[in-house]
């Protein structure tokens, strides 16, 4: 289908957090080597973080522990265990002290969703971060009011990139797949929205776990969040 049939045919939105709304690449950091320092371990590069940021904590931990090497999904030792047990505990008491402390909201997020809301469109958040912590920082940063919906990796039986959180979260706002927008910084975003039926944009400003994101597959590619304004009519 032509990007301006695409267009037309959005009546709602959905957005992911990290990387797309807000930069928390830096609360992840801190959180992260805090822990690492912690349990003994050497500390994290930023570069490094920012590729394992977006799959959820489970797989952002395992892939900490596993650094620099990937993590894998072999079986692991009962002395594995109690280490992810403990960083487990460190690293999340850690990331709450200061979910949002060290984060900033993109550069046009904020006029973006004003414009969205004054259009009346259905808007939803789909995060993979733990509903309580999405929540905590939305509204810290001044942007939970934008959404009729918050949903987190916790929310339903399984994460995106599976479909179905994207499915179920259009199912919340009402709205069919094909006219919900799911705008997103990553593979994990494009891949749900693909599965789901939902036409995908892609912000080129986000982490995407170390990739150019154009070179996902994706109906539109961002630099800027109001381009979004553009293109589904009217502009800002």
């Amino acid at each position: 289908m032509a990007k301006t049939n695409i267009a037309k045919a959005i009546v709602a939105c959905v957005f992911d957090l990290d990387g797309t709304l807000v930069d928390t690449l830096d609360d992840f950091v801190r959180a992260l080597n805090r822990m690492m320092r912690q349990i003994g371990r050497a500390p994290l590069p930023r570069e490094a973080v920012g590729c394992m940021v977006g799959k959820g904590n489970e797989f952002l931990l395992r892939s900490a522990l596993a650094w620099p090497d990937p993590p894998v999904g072999s079986a692991a030792s009962a002395a594995d265990e109690d280490l992810h047990r403990t960083a487990q505990e460190l690293y999340l008491s850690a990331y709450r002290a200061l979910n949002g402390v060290h984060s900033t909201v993109f550069p046009d997020v904020v006029p973006t969703l004003e414009a969205l809301r004054a259009r009346s469109l259905p808007l939803a958040c789909l995060t993979n971060k733990p509903l309580n912590d999405a929540r905590v920082l939305l509204d810290a940063k001044g942007l939970g009011g934008y959404f009729d919906h918050v949903f987190g990796g916790d929310s339903f039986a399984r994460k995106k990139p599976d479909p179905l959180p994207l499915q179920q979260t259009c199912k919340a706002l009402g709205v069919a797949p094909r006219h919900t927008l799911m705008v997103g910084d990553s593979v994990n975003d494009a891949a749900a929205a693909r599965g789901s039926g939902c036409p995908v944009a892609l912000v080129s400003y986000g982490y995407n776990h170390g990739r150019p994101v154009r070179e996902i597959d994706a109906d539109f590619h961002l630099d800027g969040l109001t381009e979004l304004l553009d293109i589904l009519g009217g502009g800002t």
